[in-house]
């Protein structure tokens, strides 16, 4: 699979997994608001929820840390489904969970839906 490599990232490679994700890490690259990032691939970062009634497991694609000092947990999407809402929604009760417990930073979440240059609004959002 195509890699780019990476400076603001403590993994020195990206395995791109779909243009999107690239796209995404050109601009978690540049933008001037993202001190860090990475590709949430092989770094333990998961969140669990119920889906049909059994446990799974959600590895969200990008953990990014802002100039702000958040941590935006960075989901990149094409189409949605009743699943992919399941694995949000347990983010979301995660994120606010790790924020009440306190002790490990300020944390946040979001997807980028429908066009990739989409990714760029929410970065900015998060940095207000």
């Amino acid at each position: 699979r195509p890699c780019q490599p990476t400076r603001r990232s403590q993994v020195s490679h990206i395995v791109v997994d779909s243009a999107w994700e690239g796209y995404a890490a050109e601009l978690l690259e540049s933008h001037p608001g993202v001190l860090a990032w990475a590709k949430n691939d092989h770094l333990g970062f998961h969140v669990y929820y119920l889906w049909n009634g059994s446990k799974r497991r959600y590895l969200p694609d990008f953990l990014i840390r802002l100039s702000t000092g958040t941590t935006l947990v960075l989901e990149i999407k094409g189409q949605d489904s009743p699943q992919d809402r399941a694995k949000r929604a347990a983010l979301n009760e995660w994120v606010r969970a790790v924020n009440a417990h306190g002790g490990l930073g300020l944390w946040c979440c979001d997807v980028v839906m429908g066009e990739p240059s989409a990714t760029r609004d929410i970065v900015d959002r998060h940095l207000r």
